[in-house]
């Protein structure tokens, strides 16, 4: 009886050394290097930005015509 105890503890201590051994062993198993990040920038920004510049420049120059306009009478 006293060997299967000590079997059982044994065999206890060995199940728990693998618990805690076990995912480090699966985590450098999947060391492979990881995917390259996709690109900054898909081009939306730059067209939004240039149509932003656009609008800017609509705007200035509507403020600075519209004047003309009232003194043209």
């Amino acid at each position: 009886m006293a060997t299967f105890k000590a079997s059982v503890g044994v065999l206890a201590i060995l199940a728990l050394v693998f618990a805690i051994v076990s995912p480090t062993a699966v985590d450098a198993q999947s060391l492979s290097p990881a995917p390259a990040p996709g690109p900054s920038s898909d081009g939306t920004s730059i067209d939004q930005g240039i149509a932003y510049l656009l609008m800017l420049v609509a705007l200035v120059l509507t403020y600075l015509i519209h004047p003309l306009d009232a003194y043209s009478n």
